[in-house]
């Protein structure tokens, strides 16, 4: 892979405190952070003090990158991403999915808070991510440094496909109620009014998000594979006729930690033995 000075800067400094390796990482969105204090023995890393790490901002986003096991199984936990909307670029925005994939990740499973078009959705239910629609008009491939793959990458499949029949099966073992659909993402940091909810629905979606896709456009152009899952915090603009504000979306997140963290961990413990 083709680093570039500030991904080699960056990479040789979370190796000087840790080898620690893992094919696995997961990127904890708004209210989902918790899960990464679920992993044992674990390394925390302030991203903050990572060379040319963009500093997250947001409430509920801690910054952390943290080393640890799940269920013995090793695994990267990012507590906490950066968002285009906090005046990044999304070559920024996606800086971690570089430097997880130098470190040796094949497998990113991304998660978001995200609002609910889909009128059979309520919040509290999780989505399985099974394709995505860029509203950010913008791309974190433009002008930024290539994975050593083409600078065109397919996105026929962004999620891939192999793995849903994987954390279906984990969620019906589980008895937890899983959705699937697709995400439509925008760049923030106000919520979608109604009408621009009604066209995203027209346009296929079912739950409306302001991340994940940087980071998911990048991981398929290193070449890795991904799993998404939303957390349905609340029902979009138009879809409900109370107002939106991210205290509810993070509140909503932390009531479903316990069947967040039954999920994610199952499909982790599935994935090692996954051939």
């Amino acid at each position: 892979m083709n680093k570039t000075p500030e991904l080699k800067k960056a990479v040789d400094y979370v190796r000087s405190i840790s080898a620690f390796k893992a094919k696995i990482a997961i990127i904890l969105g708004s209210g989902l952070g918790s899960f990464a204090d679920s992993l044992d023995d674990k390394l925390k890393i302030p991203t903050e003090k990572i060379p040319n790490y963009p500093t997250s901002t947001v409430q509920g986003h801690d910054g952390q990158l943290v080393f640890g096991l799940s269920n013995a199984q090793p695994l990267i936990a990012v507590q906490g991403r950066t968002h285009s909307y906090e005046g990044y670029s999304l070559d920024r925005v996606s800086f971690i999915i570089r430097i997880l994939n130098a470190l040796g990740v094949s497998i990113l499973i991304i998660t978001n808070a995200a609002g609910g078009i889909n009128p059979l959705f309520k919040p509290g239910d999780l989505m399985l991510i099974k394709d995505q629609i860029n509203f950010m008009f913008d791309s974190p491939l433009r002008g930024s440094p290539s994975c050593g793959n083409s600078g065109f990458p397919d996105m026929s499949e962004p999620y891939s496909s192999k793995y849903f029949d994987l954390v279906q099966n984990v969620a019906l073992k589980n008895n937890i109620h899983l959705i699937s659909g697709t995400l439509f993402v925008s760049s923030g940091p106000s919520y979608e009014t109604s009408s621009e909810v009604k066209m995203a629905y027209k346009l296929g979606a079912d739950a409306v998000s302001m991340s994940t896709v940087p980071e998911v456009i990048v991981a398929n152009h290193c070449g890795m594979d991904v799993i998404g899952i939303s957390c349905i915090t609340n029902m979009a603009t138009g879809i409900t006729q109370e107002p939106l504000n991210h205290e509810e979306v993070t509140l909503t997140a932390a009531r479903t930690k316990k069947i967040f963290l039954t999920l994610t961990t199952g499909i982790i413990d599935q994935l090692y033995k996954y051939k």
